[in-house]
C-alpha cells in the first residue's frame, strides 16, 4: 500500500492491548506517515477503535463527538479503586442484592443528560497532572461532576453478582462509573469486568477489522475515504472557482455557502466529484476551511 494512505478504518481491539498498539500495527500496515485514533480504549476493553491515517488524522475531534456504543458486564456487591477489576477488589461483607425490578427501575435515573463524577483512575487532568496518576499515588482529590449524556441505557441480563447492560452515550462517558453509581442507587456497590465497545457512531463492530487480520492487503480494502469521518456533518459542494480559492487563502465568502443553517458550526466541504475537500467553520463573517485538503 501506497505511504500516501489516506482515510480511516474501523478495527476491532481484542482485550489486552493498549488502543497505541492498535495504531502502531495499522499504521505499518499500512505504510502510514501519520496515524491516530479516535478515542481510547482500556487494555481491558475490546471492540470498536477508529484508526485515522494520514491527513485524515485532523478529523479526529468530528470522530470524538460522535455517540458511542457499549455493552459492560458488572460484579455486584463488590468495589474497587479503579471501579474495574484491574484495581484490587474488596468484597462486601453483607452485601445487599437488589431485585431484577428495582435494578431495571433504577436505570430510568441514569437515561438522559445526568451529572457523573468521573473515575478516580482517568485520564482527567487535576491541578495538571492525571487522575490516574495521583489516584496510584495514593493523592486524595475531589473530581467535580460533568454533564455526560446517555442515549439509551438497557438491561440484557442480571443474575447475582452479575449485571450486563447495553449502553448508548456521549463522549467522555464513563461506563464503569455508570456502573458504579447504578450500584450505589441501588444499595450496593460494582466493578466493571468487562467492556465492550460495540460502535463509535455508524462503525459497528460487526463491519470492524478484526486486529489480528490486518495486513496490507485487507487494510487497503477496508480503508475509507476521510469523508467517512464527517458525514454526520451538514454538506456542501464547492465549484472550482470556490476550490481555488480557498485552496490559496482559505476563505470562502458567507455567499459562496448556501443552504446550510447559519448557526452550524461546522460544515463538510466537497469537491464536485465527492471528495472532502476540508471542513468550513464560520470565522469574521465568512468561513475558514480547516483542515483544508486543498492547501498545498
Amino acid at each position: 500500500m501506497p505511504s500516501r494512505s489516506v482515510g480511516l478504518i474501523p478495527i476491532d481491539k481484542p482485550p489486552g492491548v493498549t488502543s497505541r498498539h492498535v495504531v502502531d500495527v495499522v499504521s505499518r500496515a499500512a505504510a502510514a506517515a501519520t496515524a491516530g485514533h479516535a478515542g481510547t480504549l482500556d487494555p481491558i476493553s475490546s471492540g470498536v477503535v477508529v484508526v485515522c491515517l494520514g491527513r485524515a488524522t485532523k478529523l479526529v475531534e468530528f470522530l470524538h463527538g460522535l455517540p458511542k456504543s457499549y455493552r459492560g458486564s458488572f460484579l455486584l456487591g463488590r468495589s474497587s479503586p479503579s471501579d474495574d477489576i484491574e484495581q484490587p477488589v474488596e468484597l462486601e461483607a453483607d452485601p445487599r442484592r437488589p431485585g431484577l425490578a428495582e435494578i431495571d427501575a433504577a436505570l430510568g435515573g441514569f437515561r438522559g443528560e445526568i451529572l457523573q463524577r468521573p473515575c478516580d483512575f482517568s485520564a482527567v487532568r487535576v491541578a495538571g497532572r492525571r487522575a490516574y496518576e495521583l489516584a496510584r499515588r495514593g493523592r486524595e482529590m475531589t473530581l467535580e461532576p460533568k454533564r455526560v449524556t446517555i442515549h439509551r441505557l438497557e438491561l440484557v441480563r442480571y443474575d447475582w453478582p452479575r449485571l450486563v447492560l447495553d449502553v448508548t452515550c456521549s463522549s467522555g462517558t464513563y461506563i464503569r462509573g455508570l456502573g458504579r453509581d447504578l450500584a450505589v442507587a441501588c444499595g450496593t456497590r460494582a466493578v466493571m469486568e468487562a467492556l465492550v465497545r460495540t460502535a463509535v457512531g455508524p462503525f459497528s463492530r460487526e463491519a470492524s477489522l478484526p486486529l489480528d487480520e490486518v495486513t496490507p492487503e485487507t487494510v487497503a480494502a477496508a480503508i475509507e475515504p476521510p469523508l467517512a469521518a464527517v458525514a454526520h456533518l451538514p454538506r456542501v459542494v464547492v465549484d472550482a472557482a470556490a476550490a481555488e480559492a480557498v485552496a490559496t487563502c482559505g476563505m470562502l465568502p458567507a455567499t459562496a455557502v448556501s443552504g446550510v443553517d447559519s448557526e452550524a458550526e461546522a460544515v463538510a466541504a466537497v469537491d464536485t466529484e465527492g471528495r472532502l475537500a476540508g471542513v468550513l467553520r464560520p470565522h469574521a463573517g465568512g468561513w475558514r476551511m480547516r483542515p483544508n485538503f486543498l492547501a498545498t
